[in-house]
């Protein structure tokens, strides 16, 4: 079956263009998403942990290690998956099945409707275990800059992940749109009739019908010679 027209992308095996590509709202989105990702994880991992007095290092968000752990998880998926959507936006129009193509935008749905919860469950957890972490526990002013940066830019991540969950979901509301089939396609799926019974002889059609007898009627020009007709009883 032919994907033309479905799910937002045009006719399968359509030239790429690279231009318009990057212009639509859900590639700029995906950058984005990818950038605040990689800012998260990054802060935490490369100031998130300070060695509080102590040879041993302890997460910046009220020495809970969990928030650090967590903020790390969830921005390198959100990394990986922003740099997988994006090579799947690439492919999407060489899809010519309108169930594949419906399964992926299903899949986007979920994912990104998914990934804001988790944005915004990561941006509260780590407010919550900032606002109780004292001052004095921060030798370093560079470690309080990179735990704002965490929470700010996950706050950021819940928007740009919830624009691409809309984006997904009005893909999937726009669903096919048949009117972009050719006229080709539509006369070559339409049934064909089946042949009228008649009896082809060389060029010349001459129908069946036109050898069958007529019904035998008795009349007197059919009668043969000294026939009579029988007495009525």
């Amino acid at each position: 079956m032919d994907g033309a027209g479905s799910f937002g992308a045009g006719r399968a095996g359509s030239a790429f263009d690279p231009v318009a590509f990057v212009k639509q709202p859900q590639t700029i989105l995906r950058v984005l998403a990818w950038i605040f990702s990689m800012v998260v994880f990054a802060s935490i991992i490369n100031e998130g942990y300070a060695n509080m007095g102590s040879e041993r290092l302890y997460c910046v968000f009220n020495r809970n290690s969990d928030a650090c752990n967590y903020g790390i998880t969830i921005g390198i998926i959100a990394f990986l998956a922003s740099v997988f959507f994006l090579a799947l936006d690439v492919y999407f129009p060489q899809i010519s099945s309108v169930k594949e193509r419906k399964r992926v935008v299903l899949l986007e749905i979920v994912f990104s409707g998914f990934w804001t919860f988790l944005w915004f469950v990561g941006f509260c957890f780590l407010a919550n275990q900032w606002s109780q972490t004292s001052p004095k526990e921060l030798p370093l002013e560079q470690a309080s800059d990179a735990a704002r940066a965490a929470i700010a830019f996950s706050f950021f991540s819940i928007l740009t992940w919830a624009a691409l969950t809309a984006c997904a979901v009005q893909r999937f509301l726009l669903g096919t749109d048949m009117s972009l089939f050719t006229s080709e396609h539509v006369a070559s799926q339409a049934p064909k009739q089946p042949y009228p019974s008649n009896d082809v002889i060389g060029q010349t059609t001459i129908p069946v019908d036109a050898y069958q007898s007529p019904p035998l009627i008795e009349t007197a020009d059919t009668r043969p010679p000294g026939y009579k007709i029988p007495p009525a009883f």
